[in-house]
């Protein structure tokens, strides 16, 4: 059992220009909205290899219906959190050259009613499990949530014996780590910001990872996009996977194709370079695919094959 949990959920609109022009009229060529926010990617992926993932969130107004639906309609299944304001839009403008824009809503402002009821219903679907479930706590955090709310659902998740996947950025992700998370996976950009320090190869990321497993995680990725991904672990083992050339369309939502992999893995027990090659199959296959978290089941098992993973020393 999978919990994905979404404290800051969107509706994904993914549009298509031939060049973006600043500060003119654009014309769209196609537009597309889904299910979006980080925990409804990893739950459409995990859905794809299989898995029957619940997804937990905030959802509000118009926007709200059309995510909850939007993740039915993938037999995804759903327990609502309904909220007063409205859920966020998020704009991913998508260039024929293939340059990427995006704009991110800051989300609606969540009440302490809310949140209580939101920590309330985590705690009682974990302590109510047939099976141990894996927690997924991935995303930014909306108004109104405090920044040590994934530390706190951490600590709840671990009270039940619950596995705790993460990722976010930020203040959240630094006071996230002194829950003890079981595994993070924060990006490039989100390693260097933490650890103030650059990401120029592979070993420079290991070393990275060390340090964020000293500050709590029990093991962690980072993804280096087109340059691949980085595991490393407590027991001390390391690995990098190379990413195939690809013909992009969106690397948005990639990380959480890696995530899910890495969730699904770790569940079904497999060994750490099987974990590893299908996180970076799936965070590639997403890379094809027509929006974020529709990574194709064909496309990860091609690229899987494909994916070599070597001993970081």
């Amino acid at each position: 059992m999978f919990l994905c949990v979404s404290l800051n959920p969107a509706i994904d609109r993914r549009v298509r220009l031939e060049r973006l022009r600043v500060g003119n009229v654009n014309r769209a060529s196609g537009a597309c909205p889904a299910p979006g926010g980080k925990a409804a990617h990893v739950a459409m992926v995990l859905k794809t290899l299989g898995a029957d993932p619940l997804w937990l969130g905030f959802a509000g107004g118009a926007t709200g219906r059309q995510l909850i639906e939007g993740l039915q309609g993938l037999s995804i299944r759903v327990h609502q959190i309904a909220t007063d304001g409205c859920t966020r839009t998020n704009l991913e403008i998508v260039e024929d050259e293939g340059c990427v824009t995006e704009i991110l809503e800051p989300g609606q402002r969540i009440s302490d009613e809310e949140l209580r009821r939101c920590e309330k219903t985590l705690k009682n679907l974990l302590s109510e499990a047939s099976e141990q479930p894996t927690v997924i706590l991935s995303g930014s955090l909306p108004e109104g949530v405090p920044v040590d709310i994934y530390k706190t659902l951490i600590e709840l998740a671990h009270e039940f014996g619950s596995r705790v996947f993460l990722d976010t950025s930020g203040e959240p992700f630094k006071f996230a780590l002194a829950g003890k998370p079981d595994f993070v996976k924060p990006n490039r950009g989100e390693a260097e910001s933490w650890s103030g320090q650059t990401i120029d190869n592979p070993t420079a990321a290991k070393g990275i990872i060390a340090a964020i497993l000293n500050a709590g995680a029990a093991a962690g990725a980072i993804s280096l996009g087109a340059a691949g991904l980085v595991w490393h672990s407590t027991s001390g083992e390391a690995l990098f996977a190379s990413a195939p050339e690809l013909s992009v369309q969106s690397c948005v939502g990639s990380g959480d194709a890696a995530l899910a992999g890495f969730a699904f893995a770790a569940q079904k027990r497999w060994p750490a370079a099987e974990a590893v090659r299908l996180a970076a199959a799936c965070g590639s296959a997403n890379c094809l695919a027509p929006g974020p978290g529709r990574a194709g089941a064909k496309d990860i098992a091609s690229l899987k094959d494909q994916i070599r993973v070597e001993t970081l020393a």
